[in-house]
């Protein structure tokens, strides 16, 4: 856990150190969030605060790599490489849309890129890809063909890579939920590492805690008012780590080994908790594709129905609403977490108990705060 808490304080030292200057560069490159019509902030905004994260998951890879448990192992290592390479490609891409605005197409070729990094790896310095590897299917643990991994890998980079970006639109929001989420996967990924004596949850471990490390540099520059956006630069870069954090647990790791009696359950957990833990921006990006295919425009075609806007539309500030929105993400992902540490029927019962009261109490605040909202008017 030292190592691990080392690497931790590297990225938030590095990127919080980094950001400042990243923020210059921006405005000296004109790289600054405009006010449109969609958009909640009420001053032009610079980007680039992706570019600090990316240096400190850079320096937090790099001492990691020097420390004698971390660096123990080979694969732990390789992954690490990958994901960081991965990791700067579609940082790139972001800065470039940050700068000139990329279309959507575009920024989707730019994560398929990413993604091919990701899962082939350096094959010519002998250096394999991360790449899902095993699934669960009807009570069985099935080995995947090479291309389905492939293909599985690449879609999850996907989903995750917009639903960060979708869930982006208030200061601290995005980092905020990342670094909930992440926490809950690192605190998972570490159990399975102590107490199952697994290499590969090192992986995933490194990774979380390494994002809860860059994030937690970035957001007091960025809690509102923000004085630096992350752009897409950034949104993309979290949502690549999370999903090889989720690849690294979910689809290297060969659930028999855990035993008989926990393998299939260990082997669903790693895939439902990231789905939990990232729940809103996941809902989000369902509901805002949905609705925009009902009206007939390209489900990428922005808009002001986020989740978010409609906190703000209710009556809830722009703090209350990111407050409200990072209870619900702490609620689900550490509620997964501790089924996953703990399955049992108490268990259950008492995150099922938590999850109804804070529903009843989000609404009932929810309907005074609009009320509130409607006198004022």
């Amino acid at each position: 856990m030292f190592e691990y808490g080392i690497v931790f304080l590297i990225g938030v030292a590095v990127c919080f150190t980094l950001t400042p200057a990243c923020r210059s560069l921006a405005l000296r490159t004109g790289a600054v969030a405009k006010i449109r019509s969609r958009d909640i902030h009420s001053e032009p905004t610079p980007y680039f605060g992706g570019l600090a994260m990316l240096g400190g998951l850079g320096a937090a890879y790099l001492i990691a790599s020097k420390m004698p448990f971390l660096s123990r192992y080979p694969p732990v290592t390789s992954d690490t490489l990958v994901i960081l390479a991965g990791a700067t490609v579609i940082c790139l891409i972001g800065l470039i849309d940050d700068l000139f605005e990329l279309n959507a197409l575009m920024k989707i070729a730019g994560q398929i890129f990413a993604s091919g990094i990701l899962v082939l790896g350096f094959p010519w310095f002998g250096i394999e890809g991360v790449r899902m590897q095993w699934l669960p299917w009807r009570g069985e643990i099935i080995t995947l063909p090479q291309s389905a991994g492939i293909l599985i890998t690449v879609f999850v980079v996907f989903l995750c890579t917009n639903a960060v970006n979708l869930i982006d639109g208030l200061d601290g929001l995005a980092a905020g939920i990342v670094t909930i989420s992440a926490s809950a996967f690192f605190i998972y990924a570490y159990w399975l590492t102590v107490e199952e004596g697994l290499v590969r949850a090192t992986t995933a471990a490194l990774v979380t805690i390494a994002m809860c490390g860059i994030c937690m540099g970035y957001l007091p520059h960025n809690f509102h008012p923000a004085k630096i956006f992350m752009g897409d630069s950034g949104a993309m870069l979290l949502g690549l780590l999370f999903a090889a954090s989720t690849i690294s647990l979910t689809g290297q790791i060969d659930p028999t080994q855990l035993g008989e009696t926990q393998s299939l359950f260990a082997a669903y957990i790693p895939l439902i908790l990231p789905l939990i833990a990232l729940g809103l921006p996941f809902l989000d990006m369902f509901v805002a594709y949905t609705r925009r295919t009902w009206k007939g425009v390209w489900w990428f075609v922005a808009d002001k129905q986020h989740l978010h806007h409609r906190l703000l539309q209710r009556g809830h500030s722009h703090m209350g609403a990111v407050a409200l929105m990072y209870s619900w993400t702490a609620l689900l992902a550490f509620s997964a977490m501790f089924l996953g540490l703990f399955p049992s029927a108490i268990t259950a019962t008492i995150v099922v108990i938590a999850i109804v009261s804070t529903l009843v109490f989000v609404i009932v605040t929810g309907r005074k705060t609009t009320l509130e909202a409607e006198e004022e008017i």
